[in-house]
């Protein structure tokens, strides 16, 4: 593929199989080749969208001392805030010049599995902005319905039941992180300065950006894709677990953000599995050898974390 696909999701709400098989075939298509894909008719209402956009602009303007109260580094779990130069997707590249702030499912501070310590089960940071964490959290529950929906439709196309992911998709691993890029001039230096050339780590990305352009994605040739932004569509990709899932079935594939020319914003949504979920190429290739051992998804999570943060080798 020399261009990102537009697949309309519609099929796969239809009640005739033929017809969700149909999208999901083309999704598949756009798995094995390139990685990446726009999806439309995805069933979040545009004000929805342009919603969380705002809520990211309160957020970046608050002052940084108060940012760095909800500093990542102070959690285990991957939530809060990162400031510029914190993250190194790219290590060799150098530090990224965004800030990002993480949200995961929001558990309260007595459930079981926060008192217990499990991985990716902490508490989230809540700005003090009025409506701010119920705005959040609306955007947050339907994009993990939309990843719900896709992965049926990867079900479908890797000939697995339909449901074959909903039991490891009922309290997920997830993650919305809100963006910001500063405008500036690295590109002389280096042509990843927003974000570092990478792969994502988890199954699924559902990513809205604002028209500023940056984002490239490497096509299977070593050629340097555009994703520009298509209205009323998200760009979506495969991550690394779920590479590793398919047996290399689906490719995950790298990925930067240019240093863009004036300030941009984007929302991503990871999407992971249940913590204790085994990510096992012979449950979804039995016939292949595989080419990864079984892994829980919390323990894999991890390790890529592990090698993006100085905080967190510490």
């Amino acid at each position: 593929m020399k261009e990102l696909p537009v697949i309309s999701l519609h099929g796969l709400r239809s009640p005739n199989l033929a017809e969700r098989q149909t999208t999901a075939a083309e999704l598949g298509r756009a798995c094995r080749e390139i990685g990446f894909f726009y999806v439309s008719d995805h069933g979040i209402p545009e004000h929805v969208c342009q919603s969380v956009f705002e809520l990211a602009r309160q957020l970046f303007a608050l002052p940084v001392s108060q940012k760095q109260e909800m500093s990542i580094k102070l959690s285990p779990h991957n939530r809060g805030y990162v400031a510029v130069a914190d993250e190194k997707l790219n290590p060799q590249a150098g530090a990224d010049r965004k800030e990002a702030f993480n949200i995961g499912t929001d558990f309260p501070a007595d459930h079981p599995d926060v008192l217990a310590g499990k991985p990716f089960r902490g508490i989230n940071f809540w700005p003090p902005l009025e409506g701010w964490k119920a705005g959040a959290l609306n955007y947050f529950d339907k994009c993990l319905e939309l990843g719900r929906l896709i992965h049926r439709g990867f079900s479908l196309d890797l000939g697995l039941p339909e449901t074959f992911f909903e039991r490891h998709l009922e309290q997920p691993i997830a993650t919305l992180r809100m963006l910001r890029y500063p405008p500036g001039s690295d590109a002389h230096v280096r042509e990843d300065a927003g974000a570092g050339t990478h792969t994502d780590y988890g199954n699924i990305t559902i990513l809205a950006t604002d028209g500023v352009a940056g984002l490239q994605v490497r096509s299977r040739t070593g050629q340097w894709l555009d994703a520009p932004h298509v209205p009323g569509a998200f760009v979506c990709n495969i991550g690394d677990c779920l590479m590793r899932w398919t047996n290399d079935t689906y490719l995950s594939t790298p990925h930067r953000v240019k240093a863009p020319e004036r300030e941009r914003y984007s929302v991503a949504f990871f999407l992971e599995v249940e913590p204790d979920a085994v990510v096992d190429p012979r449950d979804v290739k039995p016939n292949e050898a595989p080419k990864y051992e079984p892994i829980r998804c919390s323990d894999y999570l991890a390790g890529r974390l592990n090698a993006t943060y100085e905080h967190r080798k510490e």
